[in-house]
């Protein structure tokens, strides 16, 4: 018999949120662990961001609780061990008059007091973070002049120059093409299992979920399901989720 002594990092209870009469997500239980590499997947409207947002503190909870690395949110101080990604976040003004290794500091800032300088491992951080993504030789210039999926890797690099413990990403791919698609999912898989680092991560691309993470979570307002990948991708799975009649087709990267 196997134990598991790794902590979870994220644990909801009876989470539920409501607007108006309206249940959006309802009675949630989910429990990540340290290490993990969880998808979210469920039809637009399920409550998936908004289950992101509860986690993050951005949404208050209507019943029920959270926890982060063991504390209940609304006592939870280490935020600066949690990065976020949101959703089009490779979306910016073509004009916006930042250099990429301007835009992966301001990660680092986060964790600055009042304007006390970069120390040398402040600055090897910053470094290393652009080396892990690939935009280092991108660093002098403006984040407006990258493709789609440059910024989207200088964002994620901004987000692990806090070295935080957990990432958490909205839908990443969101207007990427595919060809960076399958170099962002190899990139999250090795940050996972190289550097050890909990990955959450809402998306549509069914395929992936199967090749790479350890599990996900289905959710369409109430959890439907918890489970291995492969045993989610299944006809009746899919079916109940989306709530349509599904045909599962695996892909590979």
């Amino acid at each position: 018999m196997s134990i598991n002594f790794k902590s979870a990092l994220v644990e909801t209870k009876n989470l539920s949120y409501t607007v108006g009469k309206q249940n959006i997500v309802d009675d949630i239980n989910i429990k990540i662990l340290e290490g993990d590499y969880t998808a979210i997947i469920g039809p637009n409207g399920g409550g998936k961001t908004t289950l992101i947002r509860l986690i993050l503190g951005l949404n208050k909870k209507t019943s029920g609780d959270i926890f982060l690395f063991g504390t209940k949110i609304k006592k939870f101080k280490r935020w600066s061990d949690v990065a976020f990604v949101p959703q089009n976040v490779s979306h910016v003004d073509q004009n916006f008059p930042a250099s990429v290794k301007e835009i992966v500091r301001m990660g680092r800032s986060a964790l600055k007091k009042g304007w006390s300088r970069f120390s040398a491992d402040d600055e090897k951080i910053i470094d290393e973070s652009m080396v892990k993504l690939n935009v280092k030789h991108l660093e002098n210039k403006l984040i407006g002049e990258l493709s789609g999926g440059q910024r989207q890797r200088v964002m994620i690099a901004r987000a692990l120059a806090s070295s935080p413990k957990l990432l958490i990403l909205d839908e990443p791919n969101t207007g990427v093409d595919m060809v960076s698609q399958k170099k962002f999912y190899t990139l999250l898989k090795e940050l996972n299992e190289k550097d050890g680092l909990t990955i959450i991560f809402i998306t549509h691309d069914l395929g992936v979920i199967a090749d790479d993470i350890k599990n996900v979570i289905c959710i369409n307002q109430t959890l439907l399901a918890c489970n291995n990948p492969h045993e989610i991708l299944s006809c009746s799975a899919m079916s109940e989720l989306y709530g349509v009649d599904a045909h599962v087709m695996h892909h590979h990267h």
